[in-house]
């Protein structure tokens, strides 16, 4: 690999194939400077896009990163945010091949992530088929119970910093997608704008209904302590709330799963994503709506 330094950067890619992604990152609307160090932001511009590359069942190995920012951005924010980013790749072993940076009136991040496969067949969104389970790998509903609380102004509590840390920082588990692959997932997304809309996105692309369970999910202590100190639903997050990045994948019924993938649902003949038989209105994030 040849990385900084030069024009363009130098990748190896094994496989032959490169799985690519791209995320956009802007003040103001995925992360508040008052809410977030420029560590915190570089943990979680890196971990979105490092988590799309697992949900293709691959394993990520570089980031390249276009960053905009205003002329009085104290370099120590900026020196957070680059060692945010070393971080998160050190964590899959990834590493940040290169990048560009210009002045803006914010600060805006552009990430493209690589990644390689291994040998694997990508796991798309539209290979669920009737008959096969859904199940979920990673947390659900933090990031968007510390959102809330953020966004309340909730005084600082250690019974609930777990969920602001999530919000700042998420922990998406990388190794799963590629052992999903490995066990034969034939669907799979990282939950980035929340479950519901997510498995939206895999039921019209398969063209089958996915039903779910709210028994089968798991709500941590810290979200159950948080909706309760905001007088919310946890299950609404857990559904709802994105950002967690996750990974929901569908199985054959006969795998044998892991206990890292928890089973929630099963996938029929129709349409859409129901819970308890009816559809939910609040779905998830839309950037326009």
């Amino acid at each position: 690999m040849l990385g900084p330094g030069d024009d363009a950067a130098v990748v190896s890619a094994p496989d032959g194939r490169v799985v690519v992604s791209t995320d956009l990152l802007i003040e103001g609307r995925h992360f508040r400077r008052d809410w977030s160090s420029g560590y915190d932001v570089g943990r979680k511009a890196a971990a979105q896009n490092l988590a799309d590359v697992a949900a293709m069942g691959a394993v990520p190995t570089s980031l390249v990163v276009g960053l905009g920012v205003p002329a009085d951005l104290p370099l120590e924010w900026l020196d957070g945010l680059t060692d945010g980013f070393r971080d998160e790749c050190a964590v899959v072993g990834a590493s940040v091949a290169g990048g560009d940076i210009t002045r803006c009136d914010l600060v805006v991040i552009g990430v493209t992530a690589l990644g390689d496969l291994g040998g694997r067949a990508p796991v798309t969104r539209s290979g669920a088929r009737p008959g096969q389970v859904v199940a979920v790998a990673g947390r659900l509903g933090y990031a968007a119970a510390g959102w809330a609380l953020l966004e309340a102004g909730v005084p600082d509590n250690p019974v609930v910093e777990e969920v602001v840390v999530a919000h700042r920082r998420p922990s998406p588990p990388y190794a799963m997608g590629p052992g999903a692959a490995e066990l034969g997932a034939s669907a799979m997304l990282d939950v980035s704008d929340g479950l519901l809309q997510d498995l939206g996105h895999v039921a019209e692309a398969s063209g089958v209904r996915i039903e779910l369970d709210p028994g089968a999910f798991a709500v941590g202590e810290p979200v159950s302590v948080a909706a309760k100190e905001l007088g919310a639903d946890p299950l609404e997050w857990v559904l709802t709330g994105g950002e967690d990045h996750a990974l929901a994948a569908v199985f054959p019924a006969e795998v044998r799963l892991p206990p890292s993938w928890q089973v929630v649902g099963r996938v029929v003949e129709g349409e859409g994503v129901l819970v308890r038989g009816r559809e939910i209105g609040r779905r998830g994030w839309d950037h326009f709506r």
